[in-house]
């Protein structure tokens, strides 16, 4: 179709274009028959089977790694794990009550100068580097910010990511069970489809922007409730509650008030997010080893009265709350968590839009008032 064709052709009028078609991907599928793939990988084979930088890998170059291509691969990032000194000055200048998701955005644009996107530091070159310094980074803030000062070594022996970010966290090695469900959550979290934060990294990509300025562009979607930022809203939630009993009555409270239950719904998906069942799952196993099933009943209470009332189902980010929460991250970290995970999808995402790249330009319906005649200001 012609664009002067398509221009003329009726607009299908959505809010927040759901249900648009806003371009084509061989990165993943979400919905319909597809469930939730990457790249033809089914999300559920991938949680149970593989580790996180299994799935960078995959999304990063195309394919699953070899063995030995894994093993250089999680040796390359641990390569990269320390920190420039002036990030680290930087950091230490920001304030102790900034979000850390403003923190994020920083280190992104930051390191955007001392190690700018050219041909010797390719595109590939930095999602990788960003995806081994985003632990390091964001936790040498926390701790400097929080722990009066401290100025904790940004590099461990950590064989993966999910094990360098929790042993940082908390100065020590974190469990085998803990270590698998971050790993979990990391993998359910990479990659989703045209989400308000990639399409942002794909639209900043199309005006042939640089790289940090793209993940910059996504972060800043990621940081809002209604996209990242929901897993810390869930966790707010369910921490008002200390039974079944009193999170139904409350939540019922919520919604004749006509207030926003977070963690619900999705636009991709009709009847259930298949991400929810999974991280459920490692939810309640952590309840289990920490002796107490509160949090887990009182969000199942929630799930139960949202589907009975409502019919909307948990997404990933409202099970995701409990989870963090049972590994002991500080809630405000969730969504920087998020980022730790996606950056390899919005990778991925600014690949395929550079390699076949058009401008993307939607139009708009005018809904404002029709020609008016100027009138000079001495006659208004």
């Amino acid at each position: 179709m012609s664009t002067q064709a398509a221009a003329k052709s009726p607009a299908k009028k959505t809010g927040g274009l759901a249900g648009v078609v806003a371009g084509q991907t061989a990165i993943s599928a979400a919905g319909g028959a597809h469930n939730l793939e990457y790249r033809g990988y089914s999300i559920y084979d991938l949680a149970e089977q593989a580790e996180f930088e299994e799935i960078a890998y995959l999304l990063l170059y195309g394919r699953l790694p070899t063995l030995r291509e894994l093993k250089h691969y999680k040796n390359n990032l641990k390569n990269q794990r320390d920190l420039p000194a002036a990030l680290k000055e930087i950091l230490e200048r920001i304030p102790s009550d900034s979000h850390p998701m403003d923190v994020m955005r920083t280190i992104t644009s930051f390191l955007g100068h001392l190690e700018p996107e050219s041909k010797e530091h390719d595109q590939i070159a930095v999602a990788n580097r960003l995806l081994a310094l985003y632990p390091s980074a964001l936790l040498y803030w926390w701790h400097f910010a929080h722990n009066g000062g401290l100025r904790i070594n940004p590099v461990t022996d950590a064989e993966g990511i999910a094990d360098h970010f929790l042993t940082l966290l908390h100065g020590r090695q974190p469990s085998a069970l803990h270590r698998k469900a971050m790993n979990v959550s990391l993998i359910l979290y990479a990659e989703h489809e045209f989400n308000a934060s990639t399409f942002a990294a794909r639209v900043i990509a199309s005006t042939l922007s640089d790289f940090y300025s793209a993940v910059t562009g996504a972060i800043g979607a990621l940081r809002g409730p209604l996209h990242g930022g929901a897993n810390e809203a869930a966790m707010e939630l369910i921490s008002r509650f200390k039974t079944p009993g009193e999170a139904v009555s409350g939540v019922k409270s919520m919604m004749a008030q006509k207030q926003l239950i977070m963690g619900f719904g999705h636009r991709v998906y009709t009847e259930a997010d298949p991400r929810n069942i999974v991280i459920k799952s490692w939810s309640k196993k952590l309840s289990e080893e920490a002796g107490s099933l509160a949090l887990y009943n009182v969000s199942e209470a929630i799930e139960k009265l949202m589907w009975d009332e409502k019919k909307l189902f948990p997404n990933l980010d409202f099970y995701s709350a409990s989870t963090y929460h049972l590994m002991g991250v500080p809630t405000s970290l969730f969504t920087p968590v998020f980022v730790m995970s996606r950056i390899t999808g919005w990778a991925a995402h600014i690949f395929e839009q550079r390699a076949n790249n058009k401008l993307i330009r939607p139009s708009a319906d005018y809904t404002g008032p029709e020609k008016r005649e100027f009138i000079s200001v001495e006659k208004r």
